[in-house]
């Protein structure tokens, strides 16, 4: 079975397209979204998060208190490190474990970091989803009440640029309202089931 990593930018369109595949029927995991599953109920995780920001990171009901994370991490950039260096083993297993479960031609992995983490090397084919930085802003505008261009701007800073993610991706696709990408789907879904 073919493991097939997506990821882009904030505001790239990756997630609309892991949508694509998964109305086409391929399992999607989306790492981000199991990353703050784990966060709120794995105890091993919460009580390491706990250990390092002491217990009011997590809110009465043992969920994670992501403003206040986010507020932490944004004035000390060390800290996600250290965030990532607890959940991100997690995910790993997570991911490893979910892939024995599927029945497919090919799994699709969306994540937004996944060169940063190195879970590049898990997958057999990797795909940057690529956009011109004010069609980003705009996207994430109009996605995300309360966001401002400065925020933005700001979480775009701290991932990698694209042109050093682009050395590690097998394919980009430029998401940027000019070319048509759903063609560009299907032809790659029909590689990946031929190949898988």
């Amino acid at each position: 079975m073919l493991k097939i990593g997506i990821t882009g930018g904030i505001g790239s369109g990756k997630s609309t397209i892991c949508k694509f595949f998964e109305i086409i029927g391929v399992p999607v995991f989306t790492a981000d979204l199991e990353a703050r599953a784990i966060m709120d109920n794995s105890s091993a995780v919460r009580n390491q998060l706990s250990s390092v920001f002491g217990k009011d990171i997590y809110l009465p009901n043992h969920t994670l208190d992501r403003n206040k994370l986010a507020q932490l991490i944004f004035h000390s950039p060390g800290l996600l490190e250290k965030v990532n260096a607890i959940v991100h083993p997690e995910v790993r297993k997570s991911f490893l474990d979910w892939v024995q479960k599927q029945n497919a031609a090919y799994v699709v992995y969306e994540a937004a970091i996944l060169f940063e983490t190195g879970f590049y090397t898990l997958m057999d084919f990797n795909i940057l989803i690529t956009a011109p930085e004010e069609e980003r802003i705009k996207r994430v505008m109009a996605s995300r009440e309360n966001s401002t261009v400065e925020d933005i701007r700001s979480r775009m800073s701290r991932q990698w640029p694209d042109e050093e993610k682009i050395k590690l991706a097998d394919l980009v696709l430029n998401n940027n309202n000019e070319e048509l990408i759903i063609p560009q789907l299907v032809e790659l879904d029909k590689r990946f089931r031929t190949h898988g």
